[in-house]
């Protein structure tokens, strides 16, 4: 039988009946709003057949890190709150059958609730944004255009501890700024402060949005009563819940990650910490710069000085700004004393975009033709831009022979040089290196008929090696005694560092760069294992795999644990 049907016609009566309901005065039907949530479906279903069909990427470090961590349910870890890892391990319980199903491993049950944040946060940019600018078109146009970002889009398919954060940071902005305007509904604080306790719980800068709003109170002379006012501080009680846990764990484990976010931040400096001073700050610019894409970190520039807080200026744009801007620049600040990961200052974008895209529309409204023809003509190249990087980086296989040809040869101390130039070389060869990894497993336990001890030079390669490895089995780090830093694995025991006592005799399958002074640690090491994954004959990824036997302990372990750093 012939069919009609088109996508015009299926959203026809439903867009028709959204525009009846506002013109009788729902301006929740309004039918921006409609397409909004068409976009975002369209969106989810996207994101969700990406990660389905073939998805090029492997799980990167970070998020097979905390997938590791989803294996040790805890209060906190680390580094970070425990969020991330409840999350994955929920989503794993719910739907690991379905993603080995689908992809042949749990990679698509440890992604899906980051295409789930995203899509909320996406929601919420729409809500802050008609509600500051009451212009439901606009808000609708910087959803559309935030798709665009890199930036934002990787929150969808990329689970790390941003993702969860930035929704929670977004919709905290949400209830915080109804709050601030209702502030006879208190339910709207407390609602503030729940967001905020669970954005804590992914990543500790969420501490900085309750400050930030009491910063913005303070400054707005016509609201600093609620200061004094029980709201603000109930946003505070009730995000303060959010460190409770974090607190408890802490003071059960010698308080590392007070220690560890101490050293990040520059607080405390240590020996592989220089003191950066102007130098910091030009490289924090460069990385945001680079980030944005150019386009929208000068656009951002523009919309924080057009819409600065000034007497009689509206409070809306006034708390978006207080929640943008100094958070901005506490982190140049702080790049004046450590590194800055470009990720840092990532919430000052969220209701910076929404200024962003504030200040751009009225560039087009400009009764100039000619700056509104340059506007739309930068506006229009950056989202080209941004749509281009974003495919390059879901499928870097159509650029990477490009970027092949512009990097340096191969070399026997450097056998990946794309790297140099593809980051989403990261992501590639993880699963190659897991199934290496479990078949020599398999054939040390049928010869020796014991399970061999599975180690990594770094925290970054346990979480990948136990999840890529079939059977998912017991991964350590040693990064410790190697000058890494420490990491959560010193604190699961036993372990080979801590503990050397319980491994004695064992044989060992270690993965990384081997150090001289193992020869004195075993009675007897093979030549390695190499690894190396090529794309269409372009080597992405490598790595040594040493079996080594007969383990005499690390004689040394105890001076070099003193080096590592925090």
């Amino acid at each position: 039988m012939a069919s009609n049907f088109s996508a015009t016609a299926l959203l026809r009566p439903i867009l028709g009946t959204m525009a009846v309901r506002y013109r009788l005065g729902l301006p929740s039907f309004h039918p921006a709003t409609g397409l909004m949530y068409v976009l975002i479906v369209v969106v989810i279903l996207g994101n969700l057949i990406y990660l389905s069909v073939d998805c090029p990427h492997h799980l990167a470090p970070d998020e097979a890190h905390y997938w590791h961590w989803s294996q040790h349910l805890d209060w906190s870890y680390y580094s970070k709150g425990p969020l991330v890892a409840w999350v994955i391990r929920a989503s794993c319980e719910l739907f690991a059958g379905l993603s080995v199903r689908l992809v042949g491993t749990e990679v698509l049950a440890v992604r899906l609730p980051a295409v789930i944040f995203h899509a909320l946060l996406l929601i919420a940019i729409y809500q802050l944004s008609r509600e500051t600018f009451r212009r439901p078109w606009l808000a609708l146009g910087t959803v559309a255009a935030a798709i665009t970002i890199p930036a934002v889009n990787a929150l969808a398919v990329i689970m790390t501890i941003d993702s969860p954060f930035l929704c929670c940071w977004a919709w905290a902005c949400l209830f915080g700024q109804r709050a601030i305007l209702q502030p006879e509904r208190q339910g709207l604080w407390i609602a503030a402060g729940l967001v905020t306790a669970l954005g804590i719980l992914a990543k500790y800068t969420m501490l900085l949005f309750p400050a930030s709003v009491g910063l913005f109170l303070l400054m707005t002379p016509a609201l600093r009563r609620q200061l004094l006012e029980p709201g603000f501080w109930w946003l505070c009680g009730t995000a303060a819940l959010g460190g409770i846990p974090i607190v408890i764990w802490n003071a059960q484990h010698d308080w590392v990650s007070f220690r560890h976010v101490s050293v990040q931040a520059g607080v405390t400096a240590t020996s592989t910490t220089p003191v950066r001073y102007f130098l910091g700050p030009v490289g924090y610019l460069a990385g945001q710069f680079g980030l944005w894409l150019g386009y929208w970190l000068v656009a951002w520039f523009a919309a924080i000085v057009c819409f600065r807080p000034r007497p009689g200026s509206d409070p809306r744009f006034a708390y978006l700004w207080w929640l943008s801007v100094p958070i901005w620049f506490f982190f140049a600040l702080v790049s004046v004393r450590t590194k800055v990961q470009v990720n840092w200052p990532a919430p000052a974008y969220l209701t910076g975009l929404v200024l962003t895209f504030g200040w751009i529309a009225r560039q087009l409204a400009s009764p100039s033709r000619r700056w509104r023809q340059f506007a739309a003509g930068c506006l229009a190249l950056a989202i080209s831009l941004g749509v281009a990087v974003t495919i390059f980086a879901r499928y870097p296989g159509i650029i990477r022979p490009v970027l092949h040809r512009f990097a340096p040869a191969a070399t026997a101390y450097d056998r990946t040089p794309i790297r140099k130039l593809d980051p989403t070389a990261r992501l590639a060869g993880w699963h190659d290196l897991g199934i290496t990894v479990g078949r020599i497993r398999d054939e040390l336990i049928a010869a020796e008929r014991m399970e061999p001890v599975i180690v990594g030079m770094n925290w970054m390669l346990p979480g990948e090696l136990a999840f890529y490895c079939p059977g998912h089995p017991t991964v350590y780090s040693i990064g410790t005694i190697l000058h890494d830093r420490h990491s959560q694995y010193d604190l699961w025991r036993p372990n080979p560092v801590a503990d050397a006592q319980v491994y004695l005799g064992r044989t060992f399958v270690y993965v990384g760069e081997f150090p001289a002074f193992f020869w004195d640690c075993f009675a007897t090491i093979e030549k390695p294992v190499e690894v190396l994954c090529e794309d269409r004959g372009i080597p992405v990824a490598a790595w040594r795999i040493w079996v080594c036997r007969g383990f005499r302990g690390f004689p040394t372990a105890g001076a070099r644990r003193e080096s590592a750093g925090y």
